[in-house]
């Protein structure tokens, strides 16, 4: 497993899932400040990960039996920073995609090639397809192909 890529996808949903619930989290009693970092408790952001990720809940075991510190557990996976401060980079560093252009202006030029002849006679099919049946509410119903 990539770690790097795993500490990517935690933070992206981690900060997907605050931004969506940020009303009521900045309200609950869960914020902590640690190593200078105001964020949500490590118990809160780990347990709320465990749901969103299931690569993490299979991981967890593991991790917790090589360190039963949340704290450092969140440390060691990238998430010790203070979701607000990350939004806003993220919305600071967001630069809106340019306007597509559709049709031509009037200073362009354009020029369309010919379609070629092969590309309009196209064979008829060896034989019609008669055996088709309709799937509305009459299934006794044929379709017949005009030419």
């Amino acid at each position: 497993m990539n770690t790097e890529h795993l500490r990517k996808s935690l933070k992206t949903l981690w900060l997907s899932y605050y931004r969506t619930h940020r009303d009521w989290l900045v309200k609950l009693g869960v914020w902590v400040n640690c190593e200078g970092q105001r964020r949500p408790s490590s118990s809160f952001i780990l347990a709320t990960l465990a749901t969103l990720e299931p690569d993490l809940l299979e991981l967890l075991p593991l991790i917790v039996d090589l360190s039963s510190n949340p704290d450092r557990i969140v440390i060691a996976l990238g998430l010790n920073f203070n979701p607000d401060e990350a939004l806003e980079e993220l919305e600071a560093a967001y630069i809106p995609a340019q306007p597509i252009r559709l049709l031509p202006s009037q200073t362009d030029v354009v020029n369309f090639s010919p379609i070629p002849q092969n590309a309009i006679d196209r064979p008829a099919p060896a034989q019609p397809d008669d055996a088709c049946e309709g799937v509305g509410p009459n299934p006794n119903l044929r379709y017949e192909r005009t030419n």
